[in-house]
């Protein structure tokens, strides 16, 4: 067997919006998103060794699940984005502060926490605070639905 060219992590993640421009100035004010005034796009850079600005430890999960999944929620989604977070409990408040919809539910799952909320148009969006120490990505198991 030949050596394959392998994919080195995900590119970037797309989704529609009924008004770009408003949602990603959303997740810039809200998650912190480094979306550009009047911007529709972010890019997430690495240092050189492979961790952020903070320290941490940069991995991307790329996972499929079944088709008749509950994870993402109830709704016709087909995706749902996961996005690393320094302090899952903070972000949390700070979303519900500002009136969003988050779930009450918080997950350990060994390798981290996960929580869930929700943007202005619906989409849910899943937050995880890696482990102390852990630079794993989560791809054994995902957190139970």
């Amino acid at each position: 067997m030949t050596d394959r060219i392998r994919v080195s992590g995900i590119g970037g993640v797309f989704f529609k919006a009924r008004d770009p421009v408003a949602l990603a100035a959303w997740y810039r004010e809200h998650l912190g998103v480094e979306v550009g005034a009047g911007q529709t796009h972010a890019v997430f850079e690495a240092g050189p060794d492979g961790r952020d600005a903070s320290g941490a430890q940069v991995q991307t999960v790329w996972s499929a699940f079944p088709a008749d999944t509950t994870y993402f929620g109830t709704g016709t989604a087909g995706w749902m984005i996961n996005y690393r977070v320094a302090n899952l409990d903070a972000m949390l408040e700070q979303l519900r502060a500002a009136g969003g919809w988050v779930s009450e539910k918080i997950e350990d799952a060994g390798y981290g926490r996960f929580g869930w909320a929700a943007d202005p148009e619906g989409n849910r969006f899943e937050l995880w605070e890696p482990a102390p120490d852990e630079p794993s990505t989560g791809a054994e198991d995902p957190p139970a639905a």
